[in-house]
Formats: C-alpha cells, structure tokens, sequence
C-alpha cells in the first residue's frame, strides 16, 4: 500500500495531481499580459491561483499553528492518504481573492477552508472532503456554501465511496457571519442530508484529525467507520468556551471531549497512534467494503490455502468452564493469514487478514473485518475476559450497529458464538441493557446476508438463543465439542430451580453437596452431543475443521447466494427509497 509521511514532524510532499504537474510547468512561465489572441494569459492566471493554494506558507498564522500542534498540512493529509499523484481537486479556485484597486492584478487569495476532490485508494477511485483547519478552523465564514454537500451528493451519484477528513466545525455555523450578513439565520442542515442519503448507498469514512466540532461532530458519526488520534483530535457538540457559558464547567478540549471519552462511549469506532495510522485504518477498512451497495465486495487472490486445519484449534477452549482463553487468537486461526492488498507497516503490523473495529468500547463483543479465501466476512464474537462475554447496553450497541453495516454492503458474516446472556444485575437495569439487546436481535432477524454460526461454547438465555439462531430455524450452523447450552447456565439454573431445596440445608457444608450432587446428576445432560442425538444441534465438528468448512461456505456465498440477493436488492431500490440506521 502506497504510504505517506510516517509522522507530523517529517517533512512531506504537497499532494500533486497530473493537474498540478502542469501548473508547476505553466508557473514558470506566467503570462504578464494579454496576448489578445490566445487564452494563455487566462490560463496562467488561474495557475497563479492554484500554485498560490497548493504551496504552504510558513509565514500564515494558520499554517504556523497547525504545525506547532503537531499537525499535518491538508495538502501533506491527501497526500498521506491517496495513492501517489492520484488526486484531482475540485473547486481549487473557490475562495476570496484580494486585488490592487488600481491595477486590478491579484494581491493575495485567502483559498476555502475545505478541499474536495476525488482520488485513489489502492487504485479504487474514492471522493474526499478535506478541512483546512489554517482558514478560520473551517468555520462557515472562511468556507463557500455548499462545497462539501455537493461533493457529498456527487460521490452518492458516482458510487464511489467518501472520505471525510475532519478538522474544526466542517463548514460549521461562526457568530462572526451574522455581521457580514446584517442578520441571523435558522441553522440549516448544511449538507447532512445528502450525508445521510450517502450512508445508505456508499461506504463513507471519516478521520477525527483535531478538534472537531459542531457540525464536524454530526458528520464524524454519521459515517460507517470513525478514526480519532491520540493527543491530536477531540470530539464536542460545542468547545470549552460555551460549555463554561452553558454548565459553569472549566474543562480542556481533552477532558471535554478527548479520545479516552468518546472512543469508550462507542462515538467514535477506533483510535490510532498518528494520522499516519489513521489513514491505513481508513484504507484498510474500505479494502474489505464494495464501491457502493450495488456491487458485490471485492475477491482478492490469498495464499492462504482454505484447507488449513489449525492444530491449536483442539485445545484453545479449555476443558474447565470457569477458565478465558484469547477469542481474537482463536480468530486469527480461522481467517486468512495474510492481509490482501494492504501492507503491513512498522505502525501497525497485518499479521493476518483480521481488522477489528471498535475493540475499545463494548468490549465485550469482538467485531470486525477478515477474509476467508480471499473473500470479505464480518466477524461477531465475544470476549469471555470481560464481563464473562455477557451482552451489556454498549456491546449490544456495538453489534447492532456491525451487522446493519455488514448487511447494507452485502458481506457475509461469520458467527462464533460463546454468550453467556444479557448482562445483570442493577447497573445493567439502569443501562437498559434488555432495550439495548432486542436491537442485535432485530438486526440479526432482519439480516438478509449469509450467516454461518459456529457455537464454540456457550448459548444461554434470550441473548445465546438470539445469537445462535440467526436464521429462525434456518442456519448454516455447527458446534464444538465444548458448546455449553440451555436457557440458564446450568450453576445458576440449579440455584434457581432448586432454591428452597438448597436453603433448607441445615449447615453450608450440607448445602454445597447438594449443589455438588445435583450438578453431577446434570453433567451428563449438558454433553452436546445429547443434543445432536435429538436434532437440536445440525452438527458438531471437529475445531480444525473449522477454516475450511467456513471457507467452503463464504465460496458457495459469493458465488450462488450473494449474486441472487444483489440483484433483488437492485430492483427493490429503484422502487422504494431506503434508509440506515445509526
């Protein structure tokens, strides 16, 4: 994958184009005045414009800040994260030129606080919106109206995906308009309608790179996939200055609104260590996804062979029920072990073709994207060394909100199950965790995508019933020798079902026993295989087999299954406008 400046402080290129190859050559040779004949002295005159707009300028304050903070340049950011020479700027000459009265040549051109244009990623065509945070920190007064909505509305009509790199309040409403308008306004939508319109037919991505704010907060979740970078970018529906106006609270841009915030709180997808690394997440998240929901998501050649039977696989469940295990290791067995097409970097190293989202709120549930034989699979498990994997108010959030984006784009999913159930107790009541829930069980009920479930453990209650039965009765589904089911686990099953026995026991040591005797008497009924002798479970294989049945299964997907859905979908859309949900 191409890479652009490993770091904020490392000199970089400005991002150059074809375009702007030959506005370097047409600069040195700027026509001073007007032939009469030719349009030279036009054309150089735009070049003058554009070379002016594309060359930092040390000396502006904007630019000089940007830099002491540690920043990229909105140019060095395109250029990060394009493929070399690959973008074309739209609208390079919108912004408010300054002339000399007298002669009317051109003294100065303060250029709009965005930048759009399309490019590529890994050579697929992408459209992007870029804030340049050094023109009044992209508030509305220092951009053009309707820049970004029409770039927004235009990449929906390409169907190519979006990518949106936000710094500031993204053309967000300042005070300071109200003087140069004579008046104040009813705050418009400001392009967010086309956003939300876009989030239902292309993947669209954004990456949090300072503080955004306002309207850049709106658009930074109003995406598929979110990035913030540790120490660079804050997330805040309005900064420190009108919340003390508002609460009285004094706080700093990162106790406000930092990433230890709202990269718990599920605001924003994940975090990265550099805007480096936030630009190869940004890539390698939409390396999985189709250009648009009317086409299949792309198939890379893998050198992993599909049927590798993993040995570790036989025991990485441990035989004592109460013991974890590292479910995120159990999946890099099972996935593809290489990462087609990206690259790994010394910044985030692709050992397998794994990429999780999310992995810092809801932790309990474990989502994310891999390959199996080339092909894209969306991930959905739980991590039994937090919370014992129960299903909380977040986690349900997080995995709601995962399969509806696998499902709008088509990419089938691979499900290894190991729940315990919903969450308890009195914090999880005050969460709402069971209003939280029924929304991975709608999703998941509503999901027209191919599911292959694998039960490696356990499948208890309303949540492990949901999780385990995507397909109301009709699953590609199997079990591990370890799977572990039933409508309460067994323990806390006996407590209740046998509650008046056990307190009748005249001493602790009398209670334990029984408890001891009656969960001898129902160890033999838990054995898995029981329930396959009744049909209550299609299969139960070996764990090696795993890869390759999953592989064998994601194949016949893309091949028979998703094709079918694909084109239904096709017709259905050209009949009835469709919505996403959030």
């Amino acid at each position: 994958m191409p890479k652009g400046p490993s770091s904020p402080e490392g000199k970089s290129p400005v991002a150059t184009s074809r375009t702007e190859e030959s506005e370097a050559h047409d600069a040195s040779a700027v026509e001073d005045e007007d032939d009469g004949t030719t349009w030279k002295y036009a054309v150089s005159r735009i070049r003058k414009v554009q070379v002016k707009n594309r060359t930092p300028n040390p000396q502006d304050p904007g630019y000089a800040r940007q830099k002491q903070n540690g920043k990229l340049w909105v140019r060095e950011r395109l250029d990060a994260l394009l493929d070399p020479g690959s973008f074309n700027e739209v609208g390079s000459l919108t912004g408010k030129p300054m002339v000399d009265d007298k002669t009317g040549e051109l003294k100065d051109f303060i250029p709009a606080n965005q930048v759009i244009g399309w490019g590529r990623v890994d050579g697929r065509k992408v459209f992007v919106t870029a804030d340049e945070f050094s023109v009044r920190g992209g508030h509305a007064d220092g951009g053009v109206q309707g820049k970004a909505a029409f770039w927004e509305a235009l990449a929906t009509q390409h169907r190519v995906p979006l990518i949106r790199l936000l710094d500031g309040s993204s053309g967000g409403g300042s005070v300071a308009t109200y003087l140069s308008a004579g008046a104040t306004y009813i705050p418009p939508l400001a392009g967010l309608g086309q956003s939300m319109t876009a989030m239902t037919l292309i993947p669209v991505v954004s990456a949090l790179l300072g503080p955004v704010v306002g309207l850049g907060s709106a658009k930074a979740v109003t995406s598929h996939f979110s990035v913030m970078v540790k120490g660079v970018s804050q997330l805040f529906a309005a900064g420190p200055p009108v919340v003390k106006q508002a609460t009285f609270e004094e706080l700093t841009k990162e106790e406000l609104g930092g990433w230890e915030i709202h990269a718990r709180n599920g605001t924003v997808d994940n975090v990265a260590a550099s805007e480096s690394e936030a630009f190869h997440q940004l890539r390698t998240f939409l390396s999985f996804l189709p250009t648009s929901v009317h086409v299949l998501p792309p198939v890379f050649s893998s050198p992993d062979p599909t049927d590798r039977r993993e040995e570790e696989l036989i025991d990485i469940i441990p035989r004592r029920r109460a013991r974890a295990y590292d479910i995120r290791r159990l999946v890099r067995l099972i996935v593809d072990v290489a990462s087609p097409p990206s690259s790994p970097t010394s910044e985030q190293p692709s050992p397998t073709s794994f990429f999780e989202i999310g992995s810092t709120w809801g932790r309990s549930v474990v989502t994310g994207f891999a390959r199996l034989a080339g092909r894209s699979v969306g991930v959905l498990t739980s991590d039994c060394t937090v919370g014992g994997g129960a299903l909380d108010a977040l986690a349900s959030q997080k995995a709601a909100r995962f399969v509806n984006l696998c499902d709008r784009f088509g990419i089938p999913l691979l499900n290894l199950v190991d729940q315990p159930g919903f969450a308890i107790g009195s914090a999880a009541e005050k969460a709402a965790t069971i209003r939280h829930g029924v929304a991975i069980m709608s999703a998941l009920y509503h999901a027209t995508i191919p599911i292959f479930s694998v039960i490696i453990r356990r499948s208890f209650g309303v949540a492990g019933g949901a999780l385990s039965d995507p397909g109301d009765g009709l699953n590609d589904r199997v079990a591990w020798p370890s799977a572990d089911w039933g409508s309460l686990p067994l323990e806390g099953g006996i407590e209740a079902a046998y509650k008046r026995q056990l307190d009748s026991a005249p001493s602790p040591a009398v209670r334990d026993k029984m408890m001891k005797d009656l969960l001898a008497k129902f160890e033999g009924v838990r054995d898995p295989t029981r329930t396959a002798h009744v049909f209550g479970i299609e299969e139960i294989i070996d764990p090696r087999d795993t890869r390759p049945m999953a592989c064998e299964w994601i194949v016949h997907a893309y091949e028979h299954r998703l094709p079918a859905r694909l084109a239904a979908k096709n017709v259905s859309a050209g009949i009835a406008r469709t919505k996403y949900k959030l």
